[in-house]
């Protein structure tokens, strides 16, 4: 078969290597879960599977270019898995498709990617180096002329191993590639390489749903949000703030668990704190943003949609047809414009922006930004404020007004003159910075209210404030156990998804209101408040003022919030309590307790999924509320 004085062939030494390294990789670095010891064996057999795969098609090529394949298919392997450790160490999660297609965001990520880096990172190339070494010390000595019939036993036992190592996955995890709306299953069970083939390939056919998309699909989508979502009803509140400026402002990173808390004894948001005393106050209120994150979070409360499981809506499917907030209210006479300094390119925002209505875009260009007033991400969140107030004071009334903040971006850097409370003390300086740029955040919010106030525009307007996503990552778990004194758990962390949201309406007493809200639903509540009837919009949220609503709120990797419970990784917890119910491995098994809502979230978010992917807003008339093919077939 191949020459007898070869112990061992390159290619099973490359295997190994890469398998083990890739092994430690998702049982070390990645925050994998893992439930019971199926679950373990079926992660190292993954990761030997894979790896023994990559590198047996090295037989089919001639011994020279065996040498080569296997050399740069290391490298090649060993940077896709560092790129992932990266991503995942900021995100939790794993790079898509359309993520690689986003690389125009690089250019602004400067410290934030290079804080994501670590020294002992090196390690992480050791078998791409010892296999190179290999090869220039032994050189032709280790490759191997393999016989026709060889080649094709490797090429079968190799394709063998990842067929048992998928039925495995399926009796572990039943209807695994139907059910993946959460990314850590198909590794887990998987591979990360195999994970994005798979990636590759539902990238692909989202691309062609467009193309064969028509009308029809629109109608059962229709009919769903007629029944579920599309909830008239007209409460008190209904054009309590009509012909009034609406002021949003979008912030950064900012989750519940800060909100009417302290660190050393100190409120960390004391003007946030206050502001729920005369405000509307949602304190169950979740994101629901993916891989877009800010972007992901615009996204959602602009068309009431759920955002892309993969890459960011802004970026993927820019140029469809929507029915979005600034459209909806320009059409009403509003003037919609956004603040925020950055490039006005970022998340693909000069683009998107134009397309769903909105009137201007005052980007970084619009500022005045200078070493002294940056840092981090850019201009500083006092100096954002300060410097908008002239163009928010000319604009014509009445207009809508989003502020997106920077500074209590990760990796949350704050200049020592501007820290007001010390950092605190954890095994994460991430989180222990994260708290000295959230109190700078609502120093900045409070000095805005400051600057509204004295301009006169504060009585004629409504302020609503928003959380856009998390700033800590599930990465920093053993600091957050510390500093909320509670075991992390998968509960624990669907309720780190909470964000703070307020409306505030000058002269209107305040409300704490605990019913379980989403992003989803910010839309249709500021439309009911506006007094502006949104009878023929499509949308998956409800008014969070209506007493009738949709009893459950879906996040966007299938996990949802009901009253009652709280449903993730197959698990369902008591909402109140946290207690483990039961456990739901398949839907075919008997019921559990969060079992009546779980086809019904997978079937909303595979409609959104519809509506973006196939563009079908472009076969619906919006002003006569019916689907335009349906009228021509007609």
């Amino acid at each position: 078969m191949f020459n007898k004085k070869l112990h061992m062939p390159l290619f099973i030494i490359a295997a190994l290597l890469f398998g083990l390294k890739t092994y430690i990789v998702y049982r070390f670095v990645f925050n994998i879960s893992l439930e019971n010891p199926m679950q373990e064996l079926i992660l190292l057999i993954n990761a030997f599977v894979v790896s023994f795969f990559l590198f047996a098609i090295s037989v089919w090529f001639k011994e020279r270019r065996q040498k080569k394949y296997i050399k740069y298919m290391i490298l090649i392997g060993s940077l896709i898995v560092y790129f992932n450790i990266v991503f995942y160490r900021n995100f939790s999660d794993f790079i898509t498709i359309p993520l690689l297609f986003q690389g125009s965001n690089a250019a602004d990520l400067g410290s934030s990617v290079l804080s994501l880096l670590k020294p002992w990172d090196i390690l992480l190339f050791l078998d791409v180096a010892m296999v190179w070494l290999v090869t220039i010390k032994y050189g032709d000595k280790l490759m191997i002329a393999f016989r026709h019939r060889y080649k094709t036993a490797v090429l079968t036992l190799s394709i063998a191993l990842l067929v048992g190592n998928y039925v495995l996955a399926e009796v572990e995890r039943p209807q695994l590639l139907q059910r993946t709306f959460d990314r850590e299953y198909l590794v887990k069970n998987l591979g990360l390489f195999s994970y994005h083939i798979y990636d590759a390939v539902m990238h692909s056919k989202s691309k062609a749903q467009r193309v064969f998309a028509d009308g029809n699909e629109l109608a059962e989508v229709e009919d769903y949000m007629k029944d579920e979502t599309s909830i008239q009803e007209k409460t008190d509140l209904y054009g309590i703030a009509k012909n009034k400026n609406v002021i949003f402002i979008s912030l950064e990173s900012l989750q519940t668990f800060v909100i009417n808390n302290t660190m050393n004894g100190e409120e960390v948001t004391p003007f946030l704190n206050d502001l729920i005393e005369d405000s509307y106050y949602f304190d169950n209120f979740y994101h629901q943003t993916e891989q877009g994150k800010t972007s992901d979070s615009e996204f959602i409360i602009e068309n009431s949609l759920y955002p892309s499981p993969r890459g960011a809506v802004y970026f993927t499917h820019a140029q469809n047809d929507y029915h979005s907030l600034p459209e909806i209210i320009g059409n009403e006479g509003y003037f919609s414009s956004v603040f925020h300094a950055n490039n006005k390119s970022f998340w693909n925002r000069d683009v998107m922006y134009e397309n769903i209505g909105y009137d201007k875009f005052f980007d970084v260009n619009a500022y005045e930004v200078t070493e002294e007033n940056s840092v981090g991400w850019g201009l500083k969140d006092k100096d954002f404020f300060r410097q908008s107030m002239k163009y928010l004071q000319s604009m014509e009334q009445p207009f809508y007004a989003k502020f997106i903040t920077l500074t209590n971006h990760y990796p949350f850097e704050l200049d020592e003159e501007d820290a007001t409370i010390e950092k605190y003390d954890s095994n994460s300086n991430t989180l222990n910075s994260y708290f000295q740029t959230v109190r700078y955040m609502d120093e900045s919010v409070e000095e805005f209210f400051d600057y509204l106030k004295e301009s006169g525009l504060y009585e004629d307007s409504i302020i609503v404030l928003m959380g856009d996503h998390y700033g800590i990552s599930d990465f920093h778990k053993k600091a957050m156990s510390t500093y909320l004194e509670k075991e992390y758990t998968d509960y624990l962390h669907v309720q780190l998804q909470r964000v703070p949201f307020y409306i505030h309406i000058p002269g209107q007493e305040g409300e704490v209101i605990s019913k379980i809200a989403g992003q989803v639903d910010v839309k249709p509540t500021l439309l009911h408040l506006l007094g502006i009837d949104d009878s023929n919009d499509l949308s998956f949220g409800t008014n969070l003022f209506a007493d009738e609503r949709k009893d459950y709120i879906a996040l966007r990797d299938g996990s949802f919030i009901t009253n009652d419970y709280i449903y993730t990784k197959d698990q369902c917890f008591n909402r109140a309590t946290g207690e483990l119910i039961d456990t739901t491995a398949g839907l075919d098994e008997e019921k559990s307790a969060c079992e009546p809502y779980i086809e019904q979230v997978q079937t909303e978010l595979l409609y959104s999924d519809q509506i973006i992917f196939g563009d079908l807003f472009r076969f619906y008339d919006f002003k006569d509320n019916a689907i335009e093919e349906a009228k021509e077939e007609e």
